[in-house]
């Protein structure tokens, strides 16, 4: 069945990724009208996200803010689509960094960087990092149950010269790079929610006490690995920029905690920026602790 699936959609995704944007926009405008109007996906969840953050003032400036989430989610799906039909020339018009200095500085001092980012933006595009520093791009995720779509997506995000590694293996596959000396850029999604665990860390996120990953901080105390943060800002429809801020450059000298908590603090001013841009069907609050009366 997995196989069935795979020949049946993967030729329908290549065909996509070689769409001029000008037409993956338009295709986007009417997947806006399936996914919102017509299916309403997650569209509960998306609503109890926003309210619970209190970032809309009104009615009214919340629907706008869902609304722009949903023609922002369709975009998004289909950019990660195009990754695959895309020249190194169009990925450079598209994706900039501004300041690619502050993570080779590391380089040069012989550092892999460990990058912690939110689910905002395009931060599917950041594994073209690449064109813009030496060290090598990889990042951490959950391998899919479907092992066709699998690998062609690893194929698809290679093509960028990036590199997935499964969050199982992580420890011992960088470990092992740690040892021959190549120096890697690694991304965290680091703001999804992790299991429902008793030694899970709490913290703040507006103004509600969730549950947090602190596999970025912890596995950088691990191998003292310097950690940054990875801000990713949309200037227009299918341009974006990304800048770079360091949470600590030795993380073994910052205290447990510190460095989650400074990621936390900058991604709720980032989404405050423009809520539109966060992945709200996310159930970010679903292991949330229930105030005290």
């Amino acid at each position: 069945m997995n196989l069935m699936i795979y020949i049946f959609v993967a030729p329908l995704l290549l065909v996509i990724s070689k769409f001029p944007f000008w037409l993956l926009y338009q295709l986007s405008n009417l997947l806006y009208v399936f996914v919102y109007h017509i299916t309403g996906y997650r569209k509960k969840a998306v609503q109890k996200n926003i309210a619970l953050c209190g970032i809309a003032n009104s009615p009214a400036e919340q629907k706008q803010i869902e609304r722009k989430f949903y023609r922002f989610l369709c975009d998004l799906l289909l950019e990660a689509i195009k990754v695959k039909g895309m020249s190194k020339k169009q990925m450079l018009k598209r994706f900039t960094v501004t300041n690619p200095e502050l993570v080779e500085n590391f380089a040069k001092q012989g550092k892999s960087v460990f990058v912690m980012t939110g689910h905002y933006a395009n931060f599917e595009w950041l594994l073209a990092l690449g064109y813009y520093v030496s060290l090598k791009p990889v990042a951490i995720y959950a391998p899919l149950q479907n092992k066709y779509f699998d690998s062609y997506f690893q194929k698809v995000r290679s093509k960028h010269n990036a590199a997935l590694i499964s969050r199982k293996k992580f420890t011992e596959e960088f470990a092992a790079s740690k040892r021959k000396n190549e120096l890697n850029l690694v991304g965290f999604a680091a703001d999804q929610s992790p299991r429902n665990r008793s030694k899970n860390y709490y913290r703040t996120f507006f103004g509600h006490e969730v549950p947090v990953f602190t596999g970025a901080e912890r596995l950088g105390k691990r191998f003292d690995v310097p950690i940054v943060m990875a801000k990713v800002k949309r200037v227009k429809r299918g341009y974006y920029e990304t800048t770079f801020s360091v949470l600590a450059e030795n993380p073994n000298e910052v205290a447990d905690f510190q460095i989650t908590d400074a990621f936390y603090k900058a991604l709720e001013e980032q989404i405050k920026e423009d809520p539109s841009l966060y992945f709200w069907t996310h159930n970010r609050f679903k292991l949330m602790r229930q105030k005290k009366q």
